[in-house]
């Protein structure tokens, strides 16, 4: 199958995922859609619906050109590359998938019991938009068997597990990141919305979730707050609201300080991953001395949203909507797999 084959298939998918994400008339998607929601209570029709809404974005031939103009693409004997995907959101492994079949190699998916109907889905369109995708794509809850190399997504204990059973084959695997804000008090009030949709979209579940923001010292919350108003209805989920009576019981037990508006909680807490309903601050004193902070800290950091002119940061609302090229963890993803042996 030809590079060409391949980006018209995955821009015909883009089309399709547009369609499906906003029109409520492809029945077969709304039962999937169903069916994904029954089996993760997390992955709420408008989750998957703006899952879709990103990738079919992203998956534009403008997009795909420009990504892929980055390497030279060589047909080659393709190879089988194991994805162990993580269940946190939505296609969550979506990436990796693209990425090992744009390179021309082979997937054979490990999907998380959290999202295992979705990417099936969408591969069966794929090929039937590409038949020969068919000899590409395998998924299996069994052992994983017969494959050279291996791209795996974790917990930091997982990783552990993940480096000894896979440590001989060329790999690439990922372990906690959360991501960050950087506030200087002087944010407007639309882009502190827009944070509020990078802490709350997912319920906070995933990677590119804020979970942490710094604040500078006497830092007034008001504006803060009156922006997060824009989810306050996040309340009425059942899932997210036992996490949020839990962890306040559980911070007011042990006479934890917090700020609270009913359904968030900050907490000042030099750690980076939050509980559900949470998100944790730390005071800077000089943007000299955080960006210091964040540069020791960068094993544990996915991304850092600010307009602070901060190295690498994500404006305020596009946390949830990385292009192609803004790889997981940092590490380029196709270049590895255009390098394997």
């Amino acid at each position: 199958m030809q590079l060409k084959q391949r980006i018209n298939a995955f821009i015909a998918l883009g089309t399709y995922l547009k369609r499906i994400a906003f029109e409520n008339d492809y029945e077969e998607a709304k039962r999937i859609f169903q069916i994904a929601e029954a089996e993760n209570g997390w992955f709420t029709q408008d989750n998957i619906r703006f899952a879709l809404k990103s990738w079919s974005e992203a998956l534009s031939e403008e997009n795909i050109q420009q990504w892929i103009s980055n390497y030279q693409m060589e047909e080659t004997n393709p190879k089988i590359v194991a994805i162990i995907m993580a269940g946190n959101v939505p296609l969550v492994g979506f990436h990796d998938f693209l990425s090992v079949l744009i390179t021309g190699n082979k997937v054979l998916a490990k999907l998380s019991s959290n999202d295992k109907t979705l990417l099936p889905f969408f591969s069966n369109y794929l090929i039937s938009v590409e038949p020969d995708f068919k000899n590409y794509i395998e998924f299996t809850e069994g052992r994983l068997k017969d494959f050279d190399a291996v791209i795996a997504t974790g917990s930091n204990n997982t990783a552990r597990y993940f480096e000894y059973y896979f440590g001989k084959y060329p790999h690439i695997i990922r372990k906690n990141r959360n991501s960050v804000a950087v506030l200087t008090g002087n944010e407007t009030e639309e882009e502190l919305t827009a944070l509020a949709d990078d802490i709350f979209r997912y319920f906070g579940l995933g990677c590119r979730n804020v979970s942490k923001i710094y604040i500078p010292e006497n830092y007034d919350f008001e504006a803060f707050f009156k922006a997060m108003y824009s989810w306050k209805e996040i309340i009425h989920n059942h899932k997210y609201i036992n996490n949020y009576d839990y962890n306040k019981a559980v911070y007011l037990m042990d006479s934890f300080p917090l700020l609270d508006n009913e359904f968030l909680l900050l907490k000042e807490d030099n750690g980076f991953s939050s509980p559900i309903s949470v998100v944790f601050y730390e005071k800077f004193s000089s943007f000299q001395k955080l960006k210091k902070v964040l540069e020791v800290q960068s094993e544990n950091i996915q991304c850092v949203v600010s307009n602070a002119n901060l190295p690498n940061e994500v404006p305020f609302g596009m946390a949830q909507t990385p292009d192609l090229w803004d790889y997981a963890d940092g590490v380029d993803t196709v270049d590895f797999l255009l390098k394997l042996p």
